[in-house]
C-alpha cells in the first residue's frame, strides 16, 4: 500500500463525538497502547542508546508491558524517538514495572541522555474499522508505520461515522495485503493540540512506497464512478487538519 493510498485510508478519525462513537463499536476486549516522545541529547546519542536497550531488554521484553523504539524519520518530530508500551489496559497499568530497580534505572541511566519527554498518551485501537488481522503473525515484520494525525471539526459526528464507513470498506475491498489500523487517543486533546485520532498503514520496506495506488478504483467501483468527488467534499468539510509521521523501528533500542 503506497503513501498516495495512505492520503486517502487515513484520514478518516477525530474528537469528541466521533471518538464516542468509535469507542462505543467496539468488543469489551481492546488493545492499548502507552506512547511519549523522547527528544535526545544529540550529544550523547551513544549513552542514550545503550541505556534505552538495556533498560528494554531487562523490564520490557514481552506481554502487555513490551516496549518498541521508533526512530521518527519524517514529520514535524522528526530526529525525536517515540517509546511505545504494550497492547495493554487500564488495569495492566496498576502492575506496571516500577519496582525492583525500574524506576531508577529509569532515572539514573536513561534521563541523563534525554532533553524532552513530550506528548505522554493513550492510544485504543478500533478492532471493527481496523484491518490489523492481515498482519503476519510471529516476529513483527513491518518496521514502517505511516502515521496520520488528524482534526475534526465541530459537529461533524455522523460525517464521520459515514466516511469511516466507506473508507473501511474500500480499503478492505482492495487486492492485496494491506494492513492498517485506527486508534482513538484516550484523553481529551481539545482543538489546540490537535492529536484527536490516528490512523496507521504498516510496511515492511520503503519499497512499498512504490506500488501502485488502487484505492481510488477500488472506491469507484465499490460506491460508484459519480462519487469520488462527493467523498473528496466530505472529507474537506469534515476535517480541519491532518498531517504525516513516518516511524521506522529502532530494534537495538526496543524490548524484543
Amino acid at each position: 500500500m503506497n503513501k498516495k493510498v495512505m492520503t486517502f485510508i487515513m484520514m478518516t478519525l477525530f474528537i469528541l463525538g466521533p471518538v464516542s462513537i468509535l469507542q462505543a463499536q467496539e468488543e469489551p476486549a481492546y488493545a492499548m497502547w502507552e506512547s511519549m516522545y523522547i527528544t535526545p541529547d544529540n550529544t550523547k546519542l551513544k549513552a542514550l542508546g545503550e541505556a534505552m536497550s538495556k533498560h528494554n531488554k531487562k523490564y520490557h521484553k514481552e506481554g502487555p508491558y513490551s516496549a518498541s523504539v521508533y526512530n521518527v524519520v519524517s514529520g514535524p518530530n522528526m530526529g525525536k524517538l517515540v517509546w511505545q508500551m504494550g497492547p495493554l489496559n487500564y488495569s495492566h497499568l496498576d502492575d506496571r514495572p516500577a519496582d525492583g530497580g525500574h524506576d531508577d534505572d529509569w532515572r539514573d541511566n536513561v534521563m541523563p541522555n534525554v532533553k524532552k519527554l513530550s506528548s505522554g498518551e493513550y492510544w485504543r485501537q478500533n478492532s471493527e474499522i481496523s484491518n490489523t488481522s492481515m498482519m503476519e503473525e510471529g516476529e513483527n515484520p513491518y518496521t514502517i508505520l505511516h502515521i496520520r494525525f488528524h482534526e475534526v471539526n465541530r459537529g461533524q459526528s455522523s460525517q464521520v461515522k459515514h466516511l469511516m464507513g466507506v473508507i473501511g470498506a474500500t480499503v478492505k475491498g482492495m487486492d492485496g495485503v494491506n494492513p492498517w489500523g485506527v486508534y482513538i487517543n484516550e484523553f481529551q486533546q481539545g482543538y489546540t493540540i490537535g492529536r484527536h485520532i490516528a490512523s496507521v498503514g504498516f510496511y515492511k520496506n520503503w519499497a512499498e512506497y512504490d506500488k501502485e495506488d488502487t484505492f481510488q478504483a477500488t472506491y469507484k467501483k465499490l460506491h460508484g464512478e459519480d462519487s469520488w468527488q462527493s467523498f473528496m467534499d466530505g472529507m474537506e468539510n469534515t476535517f480541519s487538519n491532518s498531517w504525516d509521521e513516518i516511524w521506522q523501528r529502532n530494534s537495538a533500542m526496543s524490548g524484543n
